[in-house]
């Protein structure tokens, strides 16, 4: 059995994504972190011998594009091993938490925000060998309803910003989000589909 692939959902793309392997069902875990977990497999290679393959696997991940009707929230925090940088709200699934209620979950703690109307709007996959979904939200019509409750290992200021600044903070060096950033800047080459992104956050 060779190693499996899966490809990650593109909103609006023509051109396959590249893709990720996922964990084959045979695989056995032989180690859990505190995050990650290791698992290896027999694998039969092409001259007929096999070998061990090794991967890792890590709780999904959820980012968040909260909005207003014409603004955007913007986290700008630093934790220990990260300096402070520009990146989207959110954050670490918890055991058997869906997604969205991840979502919800860490814009009420990260920001004090809360949005009735949410749509996820892309899935990635870690191109490695590393099992590890990340969820991209958008919140539309976000209202403030309490203050943040941060983890003792971040701190974050939240920024809102216009659509403009948003698409070039995105782009810089400073933020922390290489696989929204990779999305950005294809879209900054293409009008149309920037319009369409922005149309889809606002709609």
């Amino acid at each position: 059995m060779v190693e499996q692939v899966s490809y990650t959902h593109h909103v609006g793309g023509s051109i396959p994504p590249w893709p990720t392997m996922k964990l084959p069902q045979q695989a056995k875990k032989v180690f859990q972190g505190k995050i990650f977990s290791v698992h290896q497999w027999e694998q039969k290679l092409y001259d007929g011998s096999t070998a061990t393959f090794e991967m890792l696997k890590r709780p999904g991940t959820i980012q968040i594009i909260p909005v207003t009707d014409t603004q955007v929230y913007l986290s700008y925090e630093e934790q220990p091993t990260k300096p402070r940088s520009y990146t989207l709200l959110g954050g670490r699934m918890e055991p058997d938490e869906e997604p969205l209620t991840t979502a919800k979950r860490e814009l009420l703690e990260e920001a004090g925000l809360v949005s009735g109307d949410w749509e996820l709007i892309k899935t990635y996959e870690f191109e490695g060998k590393i099992e590890w979904p990340m969820y991209l939200y958008v919140a539309r019509n976000c209202r403030k309803v309490s203050e943040q409750k941060l983890d003792p290992g971040e701190q974050i200021e939240v920024k809102k910003v216009s659509f403009a600044a948003f698409i070039k903070t995105a782009s810089s060096e400073n933020f922390w989000n290489i696989f929204f950033t990779n999305d950005v800047l294809r879209m900054r080459l293409d009008k149309e589909k920037l319009t369409e992104f922005k149309k889809k956050l606002f709609k």
